[in-house]
C-alpha cells in the first residue's frame, strides 16, 4: 500500500490479504492470521491535512470496525480501547494501525491497516485469554448466520469513507456521542508505560485520551500503551 501510494494510487484503493504470517501492529507487535480466518486489509486515503489530524483517523476506523462487527453479531457489547483496539468483553477482536506518508509538513497519504479476527475459534495459548473473533461473538449472541468477511469489509469501508473527511476537516466533535458510547476505558483507572495513572475521562476532539490524575488535574495523553489498573489485593 505504501509503495502504491508513492506511485500515485488513488484514494480508497484497498488491499486484502488472505493470511498473515508477519503482520505488524503498533510498537512492533505482530499479528498472525491463518488462511481464511481473518479479515486483513489496508486502505489508502488521500487526505490533505496537517500531521496533527492523523491520530484521530484510528478512532474513526475503530468506530467503523465496531459498527461492522456489531452488525454481524447483533446484541453483543463491542467497545473501542483507545487508541486502536476493538474489544468484546475485554477481549480483542480487531486492531488498527495508521501510518502517514508525509512530504515536509504535509500529509501526502495515509495507510489504514486493519486486522479483524472473523472465523477463528482457537487462539495460541499466549493470547487465548485476550483475544476473540466475530464468529465466537456471533455464536454467543445467537446470530442467525455465520459472519461474512465480504459484508464486514464493505461495512467498514462505507463507514470509513462517510466519516473520515469530516474528522480530518473538523475533528472528532461530530462523532462525540458515538465515541462516548463505545469508549471501553471511560471511568476506569488506567496507567501508561511511563508510570502515569488516573481515571479515564473521555477522548477530546483531537483524539487524545483525557485522564484525571489523583490531584484533580485533567491531562491529555496523545500516545502510548494503556492498561487498566486493577485494585491491589488485600
Amino acid at each position: 500500500a505504501k509503495s502504491a501510494a508513492r506511485a500515485g494510487a488513488a484514494h480508497g484503493a484497498t488491499w486484502v490479504a488472505e493470511e498473515q504470517t508477519a503482520g505488524r501492529g503498533r510498537r512492533g507487535h505482530s499479528w498472525v492470521s491463518p488462511p481464511g480466518e481473518g479479515l486483513l486489509f489496508s486502505v489508502l486515503l488521500r487526505l490533505p491535512c496537517p500531521p496533527a489530524r492523523v491520530p484521530p483517523i484510528a478512532l474513526v476506523a475503530g468506530l467503523a470496525v465496531r459498527d461492522a462487527v456489531a452488525a454481524a453479531a447483533p446484541g453483543a457489547s463491542i467497545a473501542i480501547k483507545w487508541p486502536n483496539d476493538v474489544l468484546v468483553a475485554g477481549r480483542k477482536v480487531a486492531g488498527i494501525l495508521v501510518e502517514a506518508i508525509t512530504v515536509g509538513s504535509r500529509v501526502e497519504a495515509v495507510v489504514v491497516g486493519i486486522g479483524i479476527n472473523v472465523h477463528t475459534r482457537a487462539f495460541p495459548d499466549e493470547i487465548a485469554e485476550r483475544a476473540t473473533s466475530v464468529a465466537l461473538v456471533a455464536s454467543a449472541a445467537c446470530a442467525s448466520s455465520p459472519p461474512d468477511r465480504a459484508a464486514i469489509l464493505a461495512a467498514v469501508l462505507h463507514a470509513l469513507d462517510r466519516d473520515v473527511h469530516v474528522v480530518v476537516a473538523r475533528g472528532l466533535g461530530l462523532l462525540r456521542v458515538r465515541l462516548e458510547q463505545a469508549d471501553a476505558l471511560r471511568g476506569q483507572r488506567i496507567g501508561n508505560d511511563g508510570g502515569d495513572e488516573g481515571i479515564a475521562s473521555g477522548i477530546d476532539d483531537d483524539g487524545r485520551l483525557l485522564v484525571r490524575r489523583d490531584d484533580g488535574v485533567l491531562t491529555r495523553w496523545s500516545a502510548g500503551e494503556v492498561h487498566v489498573v486493577r485494585p491491589a489485593a488485600r
